[in-house]
């Protein structure tokens, strides 16, 4: 039976039926176990997760990119999405792991469809060109998070010998000793996304609040306003519950420290360009 998708949809090929049913404002993420080679990564998101934003913001055949690809879920997203896809990752250890993965993935290399770029993404999206990509999806780096020591990372991470954060490349945002320094560079990096993305289309960033030392930190709020900064405009949130998450006695008895079993999805929008160019 032929899907009745409305003739006037520009932005996907999904029924009215199922957009209305993405419009949700949580969503309960799907994660498959991860594969011996993703496991080997300290920061992840679910592949089925990612596909779901694909479908939701670009038609089949279109360009997706991923800044901060890490070992590649974004591309093997949008090779099961039908969508060509572009990922950038800083790390070389990464970098093979995401060839492993997407080969694996193929079972005969890395398709023709899929760029997979080792670098800096501030350097290499200078690089690309303008208005050249249809959808951007990442889950960026969350400050120092990753270089924190802890009960979740002894149980899940040291306890099984594996990485506990990104790496010590001096361009690793992971590394930056002050928030606000951090949250400039990242706006910067998302300003060439503006560049090379195209007017009236959509970036969906994944990113969770945090604890540093005694404050929490709602990056997800200081990330956007950064975002709007750079040219993109808010559309709203989506809430990524994650419900299979372990929990952890943080500060029982003495306090409350809440377990994050949740993220936010920011969706934003690059506005119409300007006609004098500006």
């Amino acid at each position: 039976m032929e899907r009745a998708t409305d003739e006037r949809n520009r932005l996907n090929d999904l029924t009215n039926k199922e957009w209305l049913r993405e419009t949700k404002s949580f969503w309960m993420s799907k994660a498959p176990p991860r594969d011996a080679l993703k496991l080997q990564h300290p920061a992840t998101f679910s592949e089925c997760d990612i596909e779901r934003l694909i479908r939701l913001f670009t038609k089949s055949g279109q360009t997706v990119l991923d800044p901060f690809v890490g070992v590649g879920s974004t591309l093997i997203a949008c090779l099961r999405a039908g969508r060509r896809g572009i990922g950038i990752e800083l790390s070389s250890q990464w970098y093979e792991t995401a060839q492993q993965r997407l080969s694996g993935e193929t079972g005969k290399g890395i398709p023709e469809e899929t760029t997979l770029i080792l670098g800096d993404a501030g350097t290499e999206l200078a690089q690309m060109a303008p208005a050249s990509v249809d959808f951007i999806v990442t889950s960026p780096p969350y400050w120092r998070i990753l270089n924190k020591d802890g009960q979740k990372v002894s149980t899940e991470r040291t306890s099984h010998d594996l990485p506990t954060n990104y790496g010590n490349d001096e361009q690793n945002l992971g590394n930056v000793g002050d928030y606000g320094e951090f949250l400039t560079k990242l706006g910067t990096i998302f300003g060439q996304c503006a560049r090379v993305l195209r007017a009236r289309q959509y970036m969906a960033v994944i990113a969770s609040d945090f604890r540093h030392g005694p404050r929490y930190h709602l990056f997800h709020a200081d990330l956007a306003g950064k975002l709007e900064e750079h040219g993109f405009v808010l559309k709203g949130t989506i809430m990524l519950l994650q419900d299979s998450k372990n929990l952890y006695a943080y500060g029982i008895p003495y306090a409350f420290v809440p377990n994050i079993h949740h993220q936010q999805i920011l969706i934003l929008q690059k506005p119409q360009a300007d006609p004098t160019g500006r």
